[in-house]
């Protein structure tokens, strides 16, 4: 072999080294991450990171849509007659007395919210299935997720919804707060800086104990809320892959769409009589004679019934279902 041919072996062999160190390095870090994603914490924790960071996007678009929702529920409060607010009418008032910006009131306590309650729910969702996946395997009713039915979803929708909303209701209270303040006269505004802001002066104001005021509403909704929202979901994903060979063959991004909607009006329809009461229990505050306009949840609904007509607690259902649809 002449002494060219050695020499541009050699290069060779070196020019390829640090290739195949740089390739042995990536695959090496590429292992180092797909393990650290599959560490029984990362994959616990990851169901909550993801409902999180899912339901602050999702408010983050619909806080316009759920300021107007509020402004409805809060309309004509104790009278069957008097102004039906629409919701071009609720955001044309809104936008004549402030500026665009005003739609994002209380959008901090939203943003809070969602990463308490959402982060909650969806994660205790997700683990309440896997308990329920695993007794099913164990007691041999097969693989996948046929071993699932409608009741275990609906077990864990509505469990997962309560606890969440629960720990929640601080900020969910806040929120109110910030939304309705515009409704009060000029010298009886909070005019809240934020979430801690609001926090804080209700606490100072009116003692911890009122944060978490309507919290039993606040939980049947959320209740109601996963019972349609998750539960049908999972149950229309299931349909909609099983139930015709025409559903069976649309693509992952259109069956979960079709599931979402599906969900969103079911969701919609079993929580807004609830998400109303909610809104009044919260929004309300003692009067100069030290009382407040309602006892409690029942008190509420018994009163909005009688003085407002039973289809008021179903007033703006269509800004609702907006609302809540892309949360779905």
């Amino acid at each position: 072999m002449s002494s060219n041919t050695l020499k541009q072996a050699a290069e060779a062999a070196r020019s390829k080294s640090p290739n195949m160190s740089r390739q042995s390095t990536e695959s090496t870090s590429g292992a180092v991450a797909a393990d650290f994603l599959h560490t029984p914490l990362v994959r616990a924790a990851l169901p909550f990171v993801n409902g999180g960071l899912a339901g602050m996007t999702a408010t983050t678009i619909v806080q316009p849509v759920d300021m107007i929702k509020v402004r409805l529920q809060l309309a004509g409060e104790g009278v069957s007659t008097g102004p039906k607010p629409s919701p071009l009418s609720v955001t044309r008032d809104i936008l004549a007395q402030g500026k665009a910006l005003d739609l994002y009131t209380g959008l901090s306590a939203g943003l809070l919210r969602q990463a308490v309650y959402t982060t909650a729910r969806i994660g205790f969702f997700d683990t309440f299935m896997g308990i329920f996946k695993k007794r099913a395997s164990e007691r041999g009713q097969g693989q996948g997720q046929g071993q699932i039915g409608f009741r275990e979803r609906a077990a864990a929708g509505l469990a997962a919804g309560g606890v969440a909303a629960f720990i929640g209701n601080p900020a969910d209270l806040a929120l109110i707060r910030m939304q309705s303040d515009g409704l009060k006269p000029a010298g009886e505004r909070q005019r809240y800086r934020s979430v801690v802001d609001a926090v804080g002066r209700i606490v100072r104001g009116e003692g911890a104990r009122a944060l978490w005021a309507g919290a039993a509403p606040t939980v049947a909704r959320a209740m109601a809320l996963n019972f349609g929202q998750l539960a049908f979901f999972s149950e229309a994903k299931a349909r909609l892959d099983t139930g015709s060979a025409y559903t069976a063959q649309w693509s992952p991004r259109r069956k979960t769409l079709a599931a979402s909607a599906v969900a969103g009006f079911f969701a919609s329809f079993l929580s807004l009589p609830f998400d109303f009461v909610k809104t009044r229990l919260q929004k309300q505050q003692k009067g100069p004679d030290g009382r407040l306009p309602y006892r409690g949840m029942a008190d509420c609904f018994a009163k909005v019934v009688r003085q407002e007509g039973p289809l008021r607690l179903y007033r703006g259902f269509g800004t609702y279902y907006v609302r809540i649809a892309p949360h779905a």
